[in-house]
């Protein structure tokens, strides 16, 4: 098997492979540029917390820089230190609080009750198209204020901005380009008629103290939106296919379900949606791992081969929803540690609980599901499920 479809097909023997053999060592980025991939737990941790790895693309000396976005959507907080991090984090971070969480429970379970109705009670879908899709778009749109004929797009975007396809290189600009124009004229549309929503909250920020420049404004409504649906629908549809895969786990849960908080938290250490964190370059020379990294070079964290690495998880390529998660870092650690985890979280347990007590039969469907062709994200193509 080529290495690149081992990677999609099972990343986390290639990374216990490369956690025993170089745990820091250079590799090919995926647009052929190079960049250090580092696996093993104490080394990701560490490298998360280090400031002298930076996410602003100015330190990179050529290697791997990630997509190339232009400038109205690539100032966001993936490619910001503090203190600009800080600043923009902090006025985005009122809409992810743990109250204002608390109050979207319910608008989260009307909206997942809502879509079941639609699957009724028996039947066969693709549970990614019909549910995971729907819910985690509908939930960061609601919150942002994306009026519903914005929606429908927005997957074929995010799609060929996360996991390019080298067959359709155009792809990937056209989605850009729509992008682009579609947050331009959301925008326009906000300043002419305010609501009661995060991105009319954010212009009056913008409007009212030039905290936020234009294009900061316009990027971080990408971000919230792209990251908001991106990792939310990933880790529904990991979740559902790992406990369907683990029937005794999924029992355990079905008679427990007070086990859901904890469950989704081994779920997102077991089967992630990010690989990768977001690349990091290198301020200055320094050691990772006990190997040298040049000032410039591009650095790559894996999650997920840190959350499999059995000196810090006993057994780690078990499901075990009892299991003591403290420390994963499925969700990233540090000044850039997830700022939408607590609503991913809700959602995550709503979505499992409302789906597991409406849908008692839910079982795979056909031909095993497709992991979509990508190193940085682990995500299902599509679920097909019966019930």
């Amino acid at each position: 098997m080529d290495p690149a479809d081992e990677l999609v097909e099972d990343p986390y023997r290639v990374y216990r492979q490369l956690r025993a053999d170089s745990p820091v060592r250079p590799i090919a980025g995926p647009d052929g540029s190079t960049a250090w991939l580092v696996t093993r737990y104490d080394d990701v941790r560490q490298a998360l917390l280090d400031p002298r790895l930076s996410l602003d693309k100015r330190h990179s000396s050529g290697g791997y820089k990630g997509f190339a976005l232009p400038p109205a959507l690539d100032a966001n907080l993936l490619n910001m230190d503090p203190p600009d991090h800080t600043r923009i984090r902090r006025l985005v971070g009122r809409a992810f609080t743990a109250s204002r969480v608390e109050w979207l429970r319910g608008p989260i379970r009307k909206t997942a009750e809502r879509l079941l109705d639609a699957l009724g009670e028996h039947g066969r879908t693709d549970l990614i198209a019909s549910y995971a899709g729907p819910l985690s778009i509908t939930v960061i749109c609601d919150l942002l204020g994306v009026p519903d004929r914005h929606r429908a797009d927005f997957r074929g975007w995010t799609d060929a901005l996360v996991a390019p396809d080298p067959a359709r290189p155009a792809a990937t600009r056209d989605a850009v380009v729509a992008m682009l124009g579609f947050f331009t004229e959301l925008l326009a549309a906000k300043r002419r008629e305010p609501a009661d929503d995060l991105l009319s909250d954010l212009i009056r920020v913008r409007e009212s103290g030039d905290v936020l420049s234009e294009d900061e404004l316009m990027s971080l409504a990408f971000l919230v939106l792209l990251a908001g649906f991106e990792n939310t629908v990933h880790l529904i549809g990991n979740a559902v296919l790992t406990l369907l895969r683990h029937p005794e786990q999924l029992a355990l849960l079905r008679e427990d379900p007070t086990r859901l908080p904890n469950a989704v938290e081994e779920l997102a250490r077991f089967e992630g949606p990010v690989l990768l964190a977001i690349r990091r370059f290198a301020t200055e020379d320094l050691v990772l791992g006990g190997v040298a990294v040049p000032a410039g070079e591009t650095v790559l964290l894996s999650l997920a081969a840190a959350d499999r690495d059995p000196e810090r998880f006993g057994d780690p390529d078990r499901l075990d929803l009892g299991r003591d998660h403290t420390g994963h870092l499925a969700l990233g650690l540090g000044v850039h540690y997830c700022l939408g985890a607590a609503l991913a979280r809700a959602e995550v347990e709503i979505a499992l609980d409302a789906l597991l007590a409406r849908l008692p039969g839910l079982r795979l469907a056909g031909a095993q599901p497709e992991w979509r062709p990508s190193m940085r994200s682990r995500s299902l193509t599509a679920l097909p499920v019966s019930y």
